[in-house]
């Protein structure tokens, strides 16, 4: 796919679904003695979510892992929706599209993988980071030039933000809300 393919696609996003290990994270898994799970996320992609929301854009995680830390994560940086123990994410995307009446164009999935495969096929901007296995690199019209959990997420926000020319300088978590001039 070309640069103009994603930019094409990324006009029509409405939504934003992510992947976790691998995408949000860089794909490591920490287990302390008792076997409790540690998740490592980047603050910088935590941003860009931050501001898809209050761009006005429905964002989602499917992850195949059930986690208390990605359950916190997705909290505190207010997910539109959760999608947690889904190890087939297909049916889980399709409930998210119909329940906001929205089309496979419409959607941005960012996988790395290939239980990401299924989806990625399907939406109108399939992404993925630098790192993503092969398979995955070959359907995506948009492929970060960051690493899972190194700033993958960030780059697709910023670019949607760009495509779609919505100012995300002015966007910002907390302070006063400088778009109301």
């Amino acid at each position: 796919m070309t640069k103009e393919n994603a930019i094409e696609a990324a006009k029509k996003i409405k939504m934003l679904v992510f992947d976790v290990d691998g995408v949000m994270t860089d794909g490591s898994i920490t287990y302390d003695e008792n076997g409790v799970e540690y998740k490592t996320f980047n603050a910088k992609d935590g941003h860009g979510i931050v501001r898809m929301n209050k761009s006005g854009f429905i964002t989602a995680i499917i992850t195949a892992r059930n986690n208390g830390t990605v359950q916190h994560r997705a909290k505190n940086l207010n997910f539109t929706e959760l999608y947690q123990g889904r190890k087939y994410k297909l049916p889980a995307l399709e409930e998210l599209m119909q329940k906001y009446n929205l089309n496979y164009e419409n959607i941005s999935y960012m996988g790395d993988d290939l239980p990401d495969v299924c989806i990625l096929e399907k939406v109108g901007l399939a992404c993925c980071p630098n790192d993503a296995v092969k398979e995955v690199q070959d359907i995506c019209n948009f492929k970060s030039s960051y690493n899972g959990g190194k700033g993958a997420v960030r780059e697709l926000c910023d670019f949607i933000l760009d495509v779609q020319g919505i100012k995300k300088e002015y966007i910002v978590s907390e302070g006063p809300d400088k778009t109301k001039n």
